[in-house]
């Protein structure tokens, strides 16, 4: 079990931006029955350790000359800006008492739907709760994807080898990670503009100003030779 040395921590509020400035982060332990105890850790050396057992494995801690004690990394504030490490909770457990830990879920192999056949992976869940005992708890959880080959095959949390020792706290019927069908995006073909000029009668019908054929023109010429004498021999009459 890896070992993490602490040290007794005095300085407290905003004067901890001091410490950040020297290479500590702020922390504090805590646990069942226990008074929570403000220290402080170096913050390559905790990087080192947390890269390596995360939040779901036990570390000893050492603080002062005193003797080591077990813990869980119970959560780590980042920065809103710079994403490093602001402040540590850390939970000392007793290995009678059963705890609840998220165990993160790490995935491998290659999935066939995805691989060739342009399959999307969908993954649900990437931390599975449990509660055990401290010795029980495990860094990970392994999934293989490879038993995904077609877009009807999921993982379910049932579906996962996990100790015996567990209890799982979630449905075992919940989705851990599936795949899609590739989605095929769909292609609007505009709809063909009608030939007005081929609807009959309206290729005859002349453009507004335009003249009207030679032919036309004699008649309408003729029609307005019968129809003036006729208008004269009403105005005579008249």
């Amino acid at each position: 079990m890896l070992e993490l040395k602490l040290t007794a921590r005095a300085i407290t509020g905003k004067k901890v931006r001091q410490l950040r400035q020297a290479g500590q982060i702020p922390a504090v332990v805590y646990g069942h029955g226990l008074k929570p105890t403000s220290v402080q850790v170096d913050y390559l050396t905790f990087d080192k350790i947390y890269r390596q057992v995360g939040g779901s494995s036990l570390v000893d801690l050492v603080l002062g000359e005193g003797k080591p004690v077990k813990a869980l990394i119970q959560e780590v504030a980042l920065h809103p800006v710079t994403g490093k490490y602001d402040h540590i909770d850390f939970h000392q457990v007793r290995m009678d008492e059963k705890i609840s830990a998220e165990v993160p879920i790490m995935f491998t192999g290659e999935s066939k739907a995805v691989k060739e056949r342009g399959g999307i992976l969908v993954k649900n869940i990437n931390q599975l709760k449990i509660e055990c005992l401290p010795q029980d708890l495990q860094h990970e959880i392994q999934v293989d994807l490879s038993p995904l080959d077609d877009f009807t095959k999921s993982i379910q949390v049932k579906d996962l080898k996990l100790p015996s020792a567990w209890h799982v706290l979630a449905s075992a019927d919940e989705l851990v990670v599936g795949v899609e069908e590739p989605r095929v995006e769909e292609v609007v073909t505009a709809a063909p503009v009608e030939d007005v000029s081929q609807v009959e009668g309206v290729a005859d019908k002349p453009k507004e100003g335009a003249d009207a054929p030679a032919g036309d023109k004699e008649d309408i010429a003729r029609k307005d030779k019968e129809v003036k004498p006729e208008t004269k021999e009403k105005k005579a009459k008249e």
